[in-house]
């Protein structure tokens, strides 16, 4: 019997195929794209901010936040392996604890993150903007939202390829700048700026050093996103652990050569009073205009928007497939293969922030929520690997020494912030 023409147009809307994400990156845009969410506001404005509480010991506090993360790069890197799906730190979490409320809990907690971080960075990236036009902060902050807003919507294989063209351009800007500093100036105390350790006497001091180091946390966050575009990525099980610990070794590797120069260069009371601190650093380095820099911390600011839009809108998509937030969020647009409404959301809230507060409120807010997003996710694992789950082929494994470590370094750095 043939169907009415509208049941047979029903039923085969019914038995269509439902949009899905797509697998197109592999290491190399991978280790892109964490480059260029974890490279961003961080190094090329938050430096004069960290200058600014600890002085000195500046250098110390990017190595503390560089030590905690490796820790916690371990757990993701082994995690990932376990459960290669977006929404990665819920799902640990829900696996660890067996608690579907807390999964929750720390995935709102990973989508909070990526919204603050995105308007932290767009604070950044403005800072550098009006350097080059005269236009009011809280409407480029707008614009700016708005554009990379659009652009994580068309796509992630076209985001990640723009992301990775950004990444390209900022990375060679922070070497540039190293560079600069080494031949302008061959006699620069590279060592001596970065192993100035505080007498463990000195209450200020590290005081100052643990101001500091939450917001140079700040500058390392970003790997742990990669586990949330598992979905996206060709064998993610291989891909993903490789690409966390090169993107976490390159970005601790540019940031010590960059805050050394930084702090040998530029006098710290001059460079924490700088809105564009690593064109300061680059104009005293080599007596030229700032200009080529100043373009440069642009795309590096701009990349990082994009890349946390993505990734706050990806968290809402994986756990509302799994049913915890409302599932709309977890609708797929058929042509672009992205979660739209999930990335207009995040980008009306990051507007909303990045009009209303400053960047180094946003920094340490994302800080914080960051540590302890970290804490549950470590302690997971440990609950995982006391329980001696199997684990998959292929899979990285971390001591089991190092899970305990990591939650409690996040602990630790998280209590000292608060007490700040």
């Amino acid at each position: 019997m043939k169907l009415p023409q509208r049941d047979a147009t029903a039923m085969a809307v019914a038995h269509a195929p439902i949009p899905a994400l797509k697998r197109s990156m592999g290491l190399f845009l991978t280790v892109l794209y964490g480059l260029g969410v974890t490279i961003g506001a961080g190094i090329y404005v938050l430096i004069g901010a960290a200058a600014g509480r600890a002085g000195i010991h500046a250098p110390l506090a990017f190595a503390i936040a560089g030590i905690v993360m490796g820790l916690t790069a371990a757990s993701f890197a082994e995690l990932v392996g376990r459960m290669p799906i977006a929404a990665g730190e819920a799902a640990y979490v829900r696996a660890g604890f067996g608690s579907g409320r807390l999964a929750l809990l720390v995935g709102v907690l990973v989508i909070a993150a990526g919204i603050v971080a995105a308007a932290a960075i767009t604070n950044g990236s403005v800072g550098y903007i009006r350097t080059i036009v005269d236009v009011q902060p809280a409407v480029l902050a707008a614009i700016v939202l708005l554009v990379m807003g659009a652009i994580a919507a068309v796509g992630m294989l076209t985001s990640a390829w723009v992301a990775g063209v950004m990444t390209l351009i900022e990375v060679g800007g922070l070497i540039a700048i190293v560079v600069a500093g080494l031949l302008h100036q061959p006699s620069l105390p590279l060592v001596e700026s970065v192993l100035v350790v505080p007498s463990f006497r000195d209450a200020a001091a590290w005081s100052g050093v643990m101001a500091a180091t939450l917001l140079s946390f700040f500058a390392f966050i970003g790997f742990e996103g990669l586990v949330n575009i598992s979905e996206e990525v060709k064998r993610p099980e291989r891909t993903l652990p490789r690409a966390i610990f090169l993107t976490l070794a390159i970005s601790t590797a540019l940031y010590m050569a960059v805050i050394a120069v930084a702090m040998a260069v530029v006098p710290r009371a001059e460079l924490a009073l700088s809105s564009a601190p690593l064109a300061l650093v680059f104009e005293r380095a080599t007596g030229a205009p700032p200009h080529v820099v100043t373009a440069i911390a642009i795309v590096a600011t701009l990349n990082g928007i994009i890349a946390q839009i993505i990734l706050a809108s990806r968290v809402m998509y994986g756990l509302a497939k799994i049913g915890d937030l409302p599932g709309v969020f977890g609708r797929v647009n058929a042509s672009t293969q992205t979660p739209l409404l999930a990335t207009t959301l995040a980008t009306s809230l990051a507007i909303l922030l990045a009009t209303q507060f400053p960047i180094d409120r946003l920094a340490d807010a994302t800080s914080l929520i960051i540590l302890a997003i970290f804490f549950f996710v470590n302690i997971a694992l440990l609950l995982i690997k006391r329980r001696a789950e199997p684990t998959p082929a292929h899979a990285f494994i971390a001591p089991i020494w190092v899970p305990p470590a990591a939650a409690a370094s996040c602990g630790v750095l998280f209590f000292a912030a608060l007490l700040q």
